[in-house]
């Protein structure tokens, strides 16, 4: 049966979220196999607006199993409060398998994270301050706290022992703070054990029953692929893996046994934080594009940067990831330009060029080369078929298509749950 990987094909924020809930219906497990409650999902459901930061967007299904990965870090106290804040909305969240090999976000990491960045300054990277970084640091440099330690207090000790004789000489003698005591750190990781022990599980073992069992799994990435650690516009990235190949590494499962690659395009650009960024505006079309589209992030409350869909960025994805299908997202936001520019290519030191530049300091001087294609006025959000959509919109999708290298399959025309055009099944 199906595993399918659904993935940001920009800078995040792209509405994986909607996406994952449109198919959590069909699907069986909903994956998160990296990053952490640094990325955020909206969610519209009726006339109820969920904010997810860590748990994955199945959540929201009757009848879907979610899943946090071995390959994402965990803030206990997020995790806990987030379900917490659902159950009280009446949302059944019994079914949340935690693997046992996540990494957990100490209270060090958020420390260190969040010093590191004032630390240096004007190289700041633009982190979310939520210790994600110093955990997967941790994690690399074999110090890391998994969720199977809080169960053996001896290990856990020895472990935070491990990491704060490092990280304590770095914050008194360089940052020049206060040490942090070894004893107040354990006590408070194990106060989230038993909270924490129903939801813990061989995540792997299980996903890969499911795919045995003829069950269709979906493994949602958190990001974008350009803020893949690997793949991203680096240093100005975060420090995992959401392109598909992630998806292997931190769920577990063999590269044979995923059938489709999905890549949420929003029909214009975002990003959130510091890095280069070819077609951002600073004029009032960029404002209107922030306003009408929302465009505020999830997680960290920042107003994200805005610009002109870039398809150059759009082809890189399908090609990295391997892309079978894009879900095209806010669509509607674009009614009312009467001419919509679309970024074909960049100048790069008075040449053209249509691919992503490998060289880091050629993609901070690109300079996009625009394409325009006629707007529209016409209200699109009851669209219910792509034939419904003014002719301009229809040839302005199409024209994406043909730009970015994979087939549009499902197409959003505004923020709730039924206001998404399917073209093609994904399943």
């Amino acid at each position: 049966m199906p595993a399918l990987v659904l993935l940001g094909a920009q800078w995040g924020d792209e509405g994986k979220g909607k996406a994952t809930d449109l198919l959590g219906g069909s699907v069986d497990y909903v994956v998160r196999y990296q990053g952490g409650n640094n990325a955020g999902h909206t969610v519209v459901v009726g006339d109820q607006k969920y904010a997810l930061h860590l748990l994955p967007s199945g959540i929201l299904s009757p009848g879907c199993t979610p899943v946090i990965g071995n390959g994402v870090v965990v803030d206990p106290s997020v995790l806990l409060s987030e379900l917490s804040g659902l159950n009280e909305r009446g949302v059944d969240t019994s079914k949340l398998l935690l693997s046992g090999n996540a990494h957990i976000i100490t209270p060090y990491n958020v420390t260190v994270d969040k010093v590191t960045e004032r630390f240096l300054g004007k190289r700041k990277i633009g982190t979310t301050g939520r210790g994600i970084g110093p955990t997967y640091a941790d994690k690399i440099n074999r110090v890391g706290i998994r969720v199977q330690d809080l169960y053996d207090e001896s290990i856990l000790l020895q472990k935070v022992e491990a990491a704060l004789d490092v990280k304590n000489q770095l914050l008194t003698k360089l940052y020049n703070r206060r040490a942090i005591a070894v004893d107040q750190v354990v006590e408070e990781l194990l106060a989230y054990a038993e909270k924490l022990r129903p939801y813990v599980a061989d995540t792997v073992l299980v996903i890969n029953q499911a795919l045995e069992n003829d069950k269709v799994v979906l493994f949602e990435g958190g990001q974008g692929t350009l803020l893949d650690i690997d793949h991203g516009t680096y240093p100005f990235v975060t420090s995992s893996n959401p392109t598909a190949g992630g998806a292997c590494t931190g769920a577990g499962v063999g590269p044979t046994k995923i059938s489709r690659v999905i890549g949420i395009l929003k029909a214009y650009t975002t990003r959130v934080g510091a890095g280069p960024f070819p077609t951002e505006l600073f004029d009032e079309d960029g404002e209107a594009l922030r306003r009408i589209g929302g465009e505020v992030g999830v997680t960290t409350g920042r107003d994200r940067r805005c610009g002109w869909f870039d398809a150059v960025i759009a082809r890189y994805a399908t090609r990295v990831n391997g892309l079978t299908d894009f879900f095209l997202t806010k669509l509607d936001v674009l009614t009312g330009w009467e001419q919509i520019p679309v970024c074909v290519a960049y100048e790069i030191d008075g040449k053209r060029v249509e691919e992503l530049p490998y060289s880091q300091s050629d993609f901070h001087h690109a300079k996009p080369i625009y394409e325009t294609l006629p707007g529209w006025s016409e209200d699109i959000t009851k669209a219910k078929t792509f034939e419904d959509l003014p002719k301009n919109a229809q040839d302005y999708v199409k024209a994406l298509e043909e730009m970015s290298g994979a087939p549009i399959s499902a197409i959003g025309v505004g923020p709730g749950r039924d206001e998404t055009i399917q073209i093609n099944s994904f399943i």
